[in-house]
């Protein structure tokens, strides 16, 4: 359901770095929408030098930027507390200042996307959504987290 890709510049972050933003990004969903954890899934993306520009202007790479493409249908209290979390985790996973982090929430439609080979439901009908699936499909979703 949700897709974060974080943008950082190259070799800014370790592997370390990565796998510990990835999972606290995984819980930080979870627990402000509710959504299972196997919906998750976070991509970096390491940016060349003078390939980002703010302004017209190239930066100097020390930024951080997250883009979250997650359902649409949550409350605004909801996204807002998601976002400020989000923002928290850069900031402690990265080591990049607060100033330098950016954090954008994209809504879709459930009706316009498929995971794992299904139109998603909607927010809160995840578990009828996931019982009514093939046997084969749900036991492979949940063989992705413990």
């Amino acid at each position: 359901m949700p897709t974060y890709t974080v943008h950082a510049p190259a070799g800014r972050l370790s592997s370390a770095q990565k796998a510990d933003i990835a999972r606290e990004i995984t819980r930080a969903h979870h627990t402000h929408t509710g959504a299972q954890r196997f919906f998750a899934q976070v991509l970096f993306n390491d940016v060349p030098p003078g390939s980002w520009y703010v302004g017209g202007m190239p930066i100097d790479g020390e930024q951080i930027y997250l883009q979250g493409q997650v359902r649409a249908g949550r409350s605004e209290p909801v996204k807002k507390a998601l976002l400020t979390e989000l923002a928290e985790i850069l900031v402690a996973g990265s080591g990049f200042p607060r100033h330098k982090t950016w954090v954008y929430l994209i809504e879709l439609p459930p009706s316009h996307m498929v995971e794992y080979g299904h139109v998603l439901p909607q927010p809160g009908t995840e578990a009828a959504w996931l019982a009514a699936l093939p046997g084969e499909d749900r036991a492979f979703m949940q063989s992705i987290v413990a």
